[in-house]
């Protein structure tokens, strides 16, 4: 592991990670902090992700390192079309652990949003591969493709 990078602790009950050495901390998740979690993560999933943001922002600000809160955060920025915070917050997820197909996803269809289809072939390509089986993942990597694709060609006949 690079020096500075960060080590996934914690399970679905202790969502943490903390860097090399550092302990972790056990309130992270507790009192005000989870309820605004819990609740954002309702109002996101009852269709409100602009309330959904207000709450997870706030718990981010406190748990800046917590991989669920983060991830629930980028969903409800994206949800409420507020993609290139979306995709910073992606972004965060995806460089602290590649390995995180979800995050990858996450960024690629933002930065899809966002217009910036070459970097959205870079990131889902990335998901596609690690999850083959998560059919939205090729749905969305073949999208991204034709869209370069397209715009590939269209330029190649502007300047014929």
């Amino acid at each position: 592991m690079a020096e500075g990078a960060q080590q996934w602790h914690g399970d679905a009950a202790d969502e943490r990670w903390a860097g090399p050495g550092e302990p972790l901390d056990d309130s992270a998740l507790s009192g005000e902090v989870y309820d605004w979690y819990q609740r954002g993560i309702q109002m996101l999933d009852s269709g409100n992700p602009a309330a959904a943001t207000q709450l997870l922002v706030r718990a981010a600000d406190r748990v800046p390192r917590s991989r669920s809160v983060l991830e629930a955060l980028a969903r409800a920025q994206f949800d409420a079309e507020q993609y290139e915070e979306a995709a910073q917050v992606f972004r965060t997820l995806a460089e602290s652990n590649p390995d995180d197909d979800y995050a990858q996803f996450g960024w690629g269809l933002a930065a899809a949003r966002l217009g910036d289809y070459e970097l959205a072939v870079e990131h889902l390509a990335l998901a596609a591969a690690m999850r083959p089986d998560v059919r939205y993942y090729t749905q969305a990597l073949r999208g991204a493709r034709a869209t370069v694709r397209s715009r590939s060609g269209a330029g190649k006949q502007g300047r014929a």
